[in-house]
């Protein structure tokens, strides 16, 4: 089941800038970053070359790499290697505006995401990045290339993709309904039908496979467990970020920790970081000896993996009186939905809380993610 995703319009935006940037488009895993490029490439470019860093892929491509960029002192040296490398990889490989160079995974190499600057400037072939752990390129190893990337966001389906999914008759009345400034009797009908889509929407979220999930089975359960595989996925795929295998359990006391946090009734947090505040938590109420270096860690890869949001407090609309990092939020209503039910939320508090998530997330998209354009 194919999803349209508005972040395609924002390709073919890129596409046709004269910048000539390379395109990175960040996000959290499963949201369908790679089968959108590769649509985008196939049905924009004459020739495509698509490399995983993470996969056998990106194996080769980094034989070829290593084979076009030796030289030996004395000799002369290569004139294009960067060419030479794509073209040992790809025999088929034109040095053109019809080509797409798609790096999957960029995070899995400095050397290459350090060359990101020459591949802007030496070719006119376009290049897209993407990374699913891009806190990674925060490590000394890695090279800002400040100027020439463009940077995306990928996230979760919204509401208004997941309509589009569900009932396409109701999203084009909702469509035209957000152009009527007010509630008529005429209109009640549609505005039901758009309340119990909404409500399929709280607990299902917006990752692309657990939507497909749920419009092929309309059943609620096997949507679930499709998300509890993500969760899953993700917690595997970190554990070489931890020393420690067993510190990867600290994911799920966190979330549960983040959906104490905001069903209290205080705003904010009482200690003086998200860290310290979660890390108190989860020692009390989970008997975990979590550290706090383990704790910070947990909470930026969550963070910069697009899994979780941090929201600062101004008091008083005092903007000297800023406050960063103090309250968390998912960054898809399924997570939230899923983690609050497991810690026993009334129905009043499951909702109010998810529409607070809700609006925070769509007040996130405005401001960038996870921190803007970083370049």
């Amino acid at each position: 089941m194919y999803l349209k995703r508005n972040i395609y319009n924002s390709l073919l935006k890129w596409k046709n800038e004269d910048s000539h940037s390379t395109l990175e488009i960040t996000g959290a895993r499963q949201t369908d970053k790679t089968y959108i490029i590769n649509k985008f490439a196939d049905e924009n470019y004459n020739h495509k070359i698509y490399i995983n860093l993470f996969e056998q892929s990106g194996q080769q491509f980094m034989k070829c790499y290593k084979q076009a960029t030796e030289w030996t002192p004395g000799t002369k040296r290569p004139e294009s290697p960067l060419h030479d490398a794509f073209q040992l990889y790809d025999i088929d490989f034109k040095d053109s505006e019809d080509t797409v160079i798609i790096i999957d995974e960029i995070q899995e190499s400095a050397e290459i995401y350090n060359r990101i600057r020459e591949f802007t400037r030496q070719f006119h072939a376009h290049f897209i990045v993407t990374g699913s752990y891009p806190g990674k390129i925060y490590d000394a190893d890695f090279r800002y290339s400040r100027g020439v990337v463009t940077s995306r966001p990928s996230y979760t389906l919204s509401f208004e993709e997941f309509l589009l999914a569900y009932d396409e008759g109701l999203y084009t009345e909702y469509t035209l309904l957000s152009l009527l400034s007010l509630e008529t009797p005429s209109h009640n009908d549609i505005y039901k039908r758009l309340e119990d889509a909404f409500k399929i929407y709280c607990q299902i979220g917006g990752y692309p496979k657990v939507v497909t999930t749920y419009l092929e089975t309309k059943n609620m359960e096997k949507a679930q467990g499709t998300l509890i595989q993500i969760i899953e996925t993700f917690t595997n795929e970190s554990i070489r970020y931890f020393t420690d295998i067993l510190d990867t359990r600290i994911f799920t006391q966190i979330f549960l920790s983040i959906c104490r946090i905001l069903i209290r009734e205080s705003m904010g947090l009482k200690e003086n970081s998200i860290s310290e505040e979660l890390q108190k938590l989860v020692t009390r109420d989970y008997s975990s000896n979590i550290s706090k270096v383990t704790c910070n860690q947990a909470i930026s890869l969550l963070s910069f993996s697009g899994i979780l949001g941090l929201c600062g407090k101004i008091t008083e609309m005092d903007i000297l009186d800023f406050k960063p990092a103090c309250r968390c939020y998912f960054m898809d209503l399924g997570l939230t939905y899923y983690y609050l039910t497991l810690t026993g939320a009334d129905s009043e508090t499951l909702s109010g809380t998810l529409h607070e998530n809700f609006v925070f997330i769509n007040l996130k998209k405005k401001t960038g993610f996870p921190c803007g354009n970083r370049f």
